[in-house]
């Protein structure tokens, strides 16, 4: 079951004297974070914040509708905020992590498990799948050539490895 409300960052500190938070966003880029005008303080959806947020650098700076002193901001330090995945349509081919982590990963040939996704780690020219199975931890590119499935609804990505990810590999 796909969660309504994600995690997509932390409130790490303050900016100024006016009550903006900095927030160390989870997503695609500070722009993304920015988007929103509406954020979260809890999964549930329950403590919803208006806010008025800009990109700078690697953070996101964040003016939260209330927080008005530098104390108010800095009680929120250490936060998690949320996003509401209705608030945002992702492209055709376009998954949230979150959605993907825990995804049975297989052979697309054989239907051989491989094991489960377990993160998605950013490398700069493409993303890695990390997969993990009794004990053991393997990494996939996400390039067209090895990955030509994912199927988030009904709880699977398919793979063509390449020779060497996995042990058995040709």
């Amino acid at each position: 079951m796909k969660k309504q409300f994600l995690d997509s960052g932390k409130i790490v500190g303050t900016h100024g004297i006016k009550g903006e938070v900095r927030i160390e966003p989870w997503a695609d880029s500070p722009a993304f974070l920015a988007a929103f005008r509406t954020l979260y303080l809890d999964g549930r959806g329950e403590q919803k914040i208006k806010v008025k947020s800009r990109p700078h650098k690697n953070i996101t700076l964040c003016k939260i509708e209330g927080v008005d002193t530098i104390e108010d901001a800095e009680r929120l330090r250490g936060k998690i905020v949320y996003i509401n995945r209705d608030d945002i349509a992702l492209e055709e081919g376009v998954h949230f992590v979150q959605d993907l982590i825990g995804l049975e990963v297989r052979d697309c040939t054989t239907g051989e498990v491989y094991g489960t996704l377990s993160d998605v780690l950013r490398t700069g020219a493409n993303d890695v799948y990390e997969i993990k199975k009794d004990g053991k931890t393997y990494l996939a590119p996400v390039i067209d050539e090895v990955v030509r499935e994912i199927n988030v609804e009904e709880g699977y990505v398919l793979l063509t490895p390449m020779k060497g990810i996995f042990d058995d590999a040709d």
